[in-house]
């Protein structure tokens, strides 16, 4: 097998990982609400990631990774360094394929997630929350163990796994106007950019970014990398920087990105709980926000959301004071 995956994805290896990974993830569903649909004057679906395998889309480009490892990595186990979504995901591949997952977590991070990733069987250590001491105590456990690593973003096979939640919703809802993903470290929107592109290639893709973590939206619009420092928002799945491989591939593809202010992501997330009647996470709710904004041209359109996640801590709802 080949463990690298040395390009950026193309049409056929997006179709070869939809069908790697299909008897261990969900095809998750599509819903609308006609409720939502009347008031934005438009057709809106959401592709519910939150009902994903360990509750969001990092489940694809976790299980795709880790079926393209060789015979003698499994051996060696993976790690990598998450606190989040990413974390329980590798976790459970890792535990799929019978093999170890070592997983570095800032001593921060919340219970519920730390407590996931240890029901998968991932071997957590704990470092100090910033990206130097994950980094740092990663490369030890590298080197102690010769586990692989699987970043949780900046790796083409990653990539190429989340492309099929795009692919799953242009298959299931052909000739959608704008597909709107939310960005973070750029794996969920480098891969719908290219199944958009590949399979769909008159819909639009637009990226929606918390204005108080708005680096995507500034390195897109720049022309130049610009990092993420000490964002405060409460989509803590989108706080990280763009990837090496993730930027150039957002450049190419991606058609606009907006951002969000943090009272809309809010009233965004409660209209999808109330409507949807599905539990999601702020990060997921991003999308919706921008609309809720008036940032992007909805009407009378077929509008594609992807719904990343639905990992959420029920005490600390961003509604409750």
């Amino acid at each position: 097998m080949n463990s690298e995956l040395t390009k950026v994805p193309g049409k056929q290896e997006i179709i070869n990982a939809s069908a790697k990974i299909k008897d261990y993830i969900h095809r998750t569903p599509v819903l609308s609400s006609s409720l939502i649909n009347d008031h934005f004057d438009c057709q809106i679906f959401f592709k519910c990631e939150n009902f994903q395998k360990v509750g969001a889309f990092k489940s694809r480009g976790a299980v795709n990774t880790v079926l393209s490892l060789s015979k003698k990595q499994l051996e060696n186990g993976v790690c990598t360094h998450s606190s989040g979504n990413h974390a329980q995901a590798l976790a459970r591949a890792a535990k799929l394929l019978n093999t170890k997952a070592s997983i570095v977590m800032p001593k921060n991070a919340p219970n519920v997630k730390v407590a996931a990733v240890k029901q998968y069987g991932g071997e957590i250590t704990f470092c100090e929350p910033n990206l130097q001491a994950r980094e740092s105590t990663l490369k030890k456990i590298i080197l102690k163990t010769g586990s692989t690593e699987v970043h949780p973003y900046n790796d083409y096979r990653i990539i190429c796994g989340q492309a099929t939640a795009a692919l799953e919703l242009i298959e299931d809802i052909p000739d959608l106007q704008k597909i709107i993903a939310p960005v973070g470290g750029g794996g969920l929107l480098s891969g719908t950019a290219l199944s958009t592109k590949y399979f769909a290639p008159k819909t639009k893709v637009i990226a929606a970014e918390p204005e108080m973590a708005n680096d995507a939206f500034r390195s897109f619009y720049e022309g130049k990398f610009i990092p993420s420092k000490n964002p405060k928002t409460i989509a803590d799945g989108l706080l990280t920087s763009l990837g090496t491989l993730t930027y150039p591939i957002i450049l190419k593809h991606v058609d606009q990105i907006v951002t969000a202010s943090e009272q809309s992501i809010i009233e965004a997330m409660q209209l999808i709980w109330e409507r949807i009647k599905i539990i999601i996470e702020p990060s997921s709710a991003v999308p919706l926000a921008t609309i809720l904004e008036n940032k992007i041209d909805v009407k009378g359109q077929k509008i594609g959301i992807i719904i990343s996640g639905g990992n959420v801590d029920l005490a600390k709802l961003p509604w409750l004071k």
